[in-house]
């Protein structure tokens, strides 16, 4: 049985819905030697902003029990060094990207956006809006339905690919959060962000990153990234979702298409394991294949929920 792993996400066709976690994977060139990048539906880049950006002073990441927690800071070499060098090496080598923008102002999304205008290669653009608003009391933008709101139509406007906004679940609705996106014009979602942690080291009574809290990511959040997937797919049935949150294999992948989601962005797990991605797609073309399954399509959002 032939099996058809092809996707349309905000209109562009991919060969899978296996893509990269944007943070997790930089833009494909180191980890070109050990996966081929055309093996993947897209990937992810990491997030850039209108201006280079050093990041924070390490310690930036911590082990924690089923996964990790960050604290980077965006470092970044900027929207201009990222589309003359990154983007331009991934269209000479025929692989889709979907660019990640962040900014601590509707200004600085905008300004990343319109920078990467008319860019070969580029499918998407995914909006970080996990960063501080500093036009609202540094408040993230992915708190507030009104503030995602604002920042989507503003980008919406100035891009000329599909937008996707990445939320975070640190809410108390995320549904409410993204029926603001969508209906501020965003194209498609991506769920989910990292879930705020900390981790302190009990000999030396200090926290393990310079910041304190950071992002938690990893196999421990799977089970909220699946919850928040179905609870948005159920209410906007017809937006594409990039589910991401602790995937490390093959059933996580399916779980996160059950639950909804038309692609399937792999993070953490190419810390530990760098062939994580190609291995995790061509396994669920195995996986389909042992299941009589033709086409996701089949199986996205078809949860069973009994009792």
């Amino acid at each position: 049985m032939g099996v058809d792993l092809a996707i349309t996400l905000g209109g562009a066709r991919l060969a899978n819905p296996i893509v990269t976690a944007s943070g997790c994977f930089g833009s494909g060139k180191e980890m070109s030697r050990f996966v081929d990048l055309r093996s993947l539906g897209a990937v992810v880049c990491k997030t850039v902003t209108p201006e280079p950006r050093l990041g924070i002073s390490p310690p930036r990441g911590a082990e924690t029990a089923s996964g990790m927690l960050n604290a980077i800071g965006l470092q970044n070499p900027g929207v201009a060094a990222f589309r003359e060098g990154d983007l331009v090496w991934l269209a000479e080598r025929n692989v889709p990207a979907i660019a990640s923008v962040g900014g601590h102002s509707v200004a600085d999304y905008v300004r990343c956006i319109e920078a990467l205008r008319g860019a070969a290669g580029l499918v998407a653009i995914e909006l970080n809006l996990s960063c501080p608003n500093l036009e609202d009391r540094g408040f993230m933008f992915a708190l507030s339905a009104e503030r995602t709101a604002e920042v989507t139509a503003a980008a919406r406007a100035a891009s000329d690919v599909p937008v996707f906004c990445k939320l975070s679940p640190d809410v108390t609705d995320i549904v409410a959060i993204a029926e603001a996106a969508t209906g501020a014009g965003a194209d498609g979602l991506s769920l989910i962000n990292t879930t705020l942690g900390m981790a302190i080291d009990p000999l030396t009574f200090r926290a393990k990153l310079s910041t304190g809290t950071g992002g938690l990511s990893g196999p421990a959040i799977k089970p909220i990234a699946v919850r928040c997937i179905w609870q948005v797919h159920r209410a906007l049935p017809h937006v594409p979702i990039i589910g991401m949150g602790g995937i490390a294999g093959v059933e996580d992948a399916v779980e996160m298409i059950l639950a909804g989601a038309t692609a399937v962005a792999v993070g953490t797990a190419n810390f530990y394991d760098p062939t994580a991605t190609e291995t995790i797609a061509r396994a669920l073309a195995d996986f389909c294949e042992a299941h009589g399954i033709a086409s996701l399509d089949e199986i996205r959002g078809q949860v069973k929920i009994e009792g």
